[in-house]
């Protein structure tokens, strides 16, 4: 048994706001406190040290075609950071598309022992967790992508009934290993296919003439029925246009009451004031997140610097083309499914949008009250490479460094934005809750996020250092399933992590309509995108973890 001694204790879950406790580690769990004749094998001495759960991000894009599309579009990015290569490990680079390798270390040095892949192709689903499971340190899991696929969008159209969709919804989930489901641009996708540029909420689509507003409400009450924890998770439409305030409101709207889940909610915060026509509308979006609790977002915060963005929404992606710095860029289609886009980007603080969309995702992290419904991404790599979250945890909790880059900025933007108004500061409670204890509530993880008996122990340290930057980015000890797996914010220890999926419930029917439609449209057999449980340790993960869903009566 190893004992963690005298470490302050930030357990959310648990209401434990730095508290001094010891905790005990046996088989992988944290147990609880044994009696006086118990043998401790080990003790570790953490006076002075903070001490919380792993990280968790529960959206950052680490598996499927659009990354290693991204790492070949990008040679220079391939730069070689310094990966031990002893002891087994393998050597990786890359800054805004790291290799597989590259990731897990760099999650794990930051203290986060899980990631979740937030847009799988149903159809690309195994080479996507070949691709996760090459990941090592990190539990992970996927986001299904519907919403513009063909089958769905008929099924929409035709009038189905809601519990077909619910089958078809429960069939993708299980059949591709996902965690969750996502919608991207709803029925954008698709209708950038029939020459479309934009679609908004209450647009009919120009094939199927179903609108957004038709997919998220179906989506959301399948993914509630079938009782899965996460919400449905939604990429709204017109990301990144002037004005698009009004269409994420109304997409909250839509939901009407059911959990939704509104993902880099920043490029989806902007309105049209000022001679430049783009402006904040963080205030008002913040304000509706206050209001609904049924709703919760992530960032996706702008952080300054290379980077590329990849994303399912071809739609935006081909419009956003003439951006690409350097100037070369993927926009392709994917069967009768999706699409997907990579253009590489590049954040100038000097430059007026850029400086503005950082200031817009400050002040929605600021505004929003509630930390169990706001959570820290940068939509990694699309805002900003999931490595530059320690910068990001210090803008949050040190106004006087946030206000020193704000003075950075383009004067203009910095003019426009109202963050020098916002004096608020993230405690290290509040950083606990969102980075750990909020997100594994969300997907349903129950046993991870948190520190009490009976979890995973999923364990980082600490030194309490006012610089929070530098305490956030290297971590003095990680424990991953109680193995020490990084020391002094290196690693030490290279493990395989889990794979977490859930497991609706749904009839099985929907399979003979299912494949009629495969055989008569697609290139690949229905049973071909099955992806069994025994394959998912084979692509490199190093367990299942099923998650049973409590389905709702449709």
């Amino acid at each position: 048994m190893l004992r963690l001694k005298n470490g302050r204790i930030y357990d959310p879950a648990h209401g434990v706001d730095g508290v001094v406790r010891d905790l005990y580690i046996e088989d992988g769990r944290i147990v609880a406190a044994p009696g006086p004749d118990a043998r401790i094998d080990r003790d570790i001495d953490l006076a002075g040290r903070v001490v919380m759960g792993g990280a968790i991000d529960l959206h950052t894009h680490i598996g499927g075609g659009k990354l290693n599309i991204a790492r070949a579009l990008l040679p220079e990015d391939h730069r070689q950071d310094p990966v031990p290569t002893s002891g087994g490990m393998h050597a990786g680079c890359g800054h805004a598309a790291p290799s597989t390798w590259t990731t897990g270390y760099r999650y794990a040095e930051m203290g986060y022992t899980a990631c979740f892949e937030p847009a799988m192709q149903p159809t690309n689903a195994r080479h996507t967790h070949l691709e996760m499971g090459d990941i090592p340190m990190v539990d992970k899991g996927a986001y299904a992508m519907l919403g513009s696929d063909d089958f769905f969008l008929r099924m929409l159209a035709s009038g189905a009934d809601q519990r077909l969709i619910n089958d078809y919804v429960g069939w993708t989930l299980d059949a591709s290993q996902a965690m969750a489901i996502k919608v991207v641009n709803p029925g954008g996708i698709s209708a950038f296919k029939f020459n479309a540029r934009s679609l908004d909420l209450d647009e009919a689509h120009p094939y199927y003439r179903v609108t957004p507003r038709q997919v998220v409400q179906a989506l959301a009450r399948a993914v509630h029925d079938l009782g899965v924890a996460h919400p449905l998770h939604v990429h709204a439409s017109n990301l990144g246009v002037p004005g698009n305030a009004d269409t994420t409101l109304a997409t909250m709207a839509a939901a009407e009451g059911l959990p939704i889940h509104l993902t880099h909610i920043q490029f989806h915060s902007y309105g049209t004031e000022g001679e430049r026509k783009f402006s904040s509308e963080a205030e008002r979006i913040a304000d509706a997140l206050n209001r609904m609790s049924n709703v919760s977002a992530d960032v996706g915060q702008v952080l300054f610097g290379q980077t590329v963005t990849v994303s399912g929404d071809s739609m935006k992606q081909y419009g956003n083309h003439r951006h690409a710095s350097p100037d070369k860029w993927v926009v392709m289609d994917i069967e009768c499914d999706a699409g997907c886009g990579v253009v590489p980007f590049k954040y100038r603080d000097k430059n007026f949008v850029n400086a503005l969309q950082w200031a817009i995702g400050l002040e929605l992290f600021l505004r929003v009250n509630d930390p169990w419904r706001i959570f820290l991404t940068t939509d990694h790599p699309n805002g900003a490479p999931f490595t530059s979250y320690p910068h990001l945890i210090r803008l949050l909790m040190d106004k006087r460094f946030r206000d020193s880059k704000l003075d950075e900025i383009n004067a203009e933007a910095a003019a426009h934005s109202q963050l020098r108004s916002l004096d608020r500061e993230y405690s290290l409670y509040e950083i606990a809750i969102m980075t750990r204890a909020a997100p594994a509530r969300s997907l349903g993880l129950t046993d991870r996020g948190h520190l009490g008996e009976g979890a995973a122990a999923d364990i980082v340290v600490y030194r309490d250092d006012a610089d929070r930057e530098a305490m956030f980015a290297k971590p003095e000890y990680v424990f991953k399933d109680g193995q020490l797996i990084v020391r002094d914010g290196k690693v030490v220890n290279v493990v395989n992590g889990a794979l977490h999926v859930v497991k609706p419930e749904y009839d099985k029917g929907i399979e003979k309509p299912l494949k009629d439609y495969f055989d008569r449209y697609m290139t690949v057999r229905m049973e071909h995108v099955r992806v069994s449980d025994d394959e998912i340790c084979t692509c490199g993960a190093s367990k299942l973890i099923p998650h049973v869903c409590k389905g709702r009566a449709a």
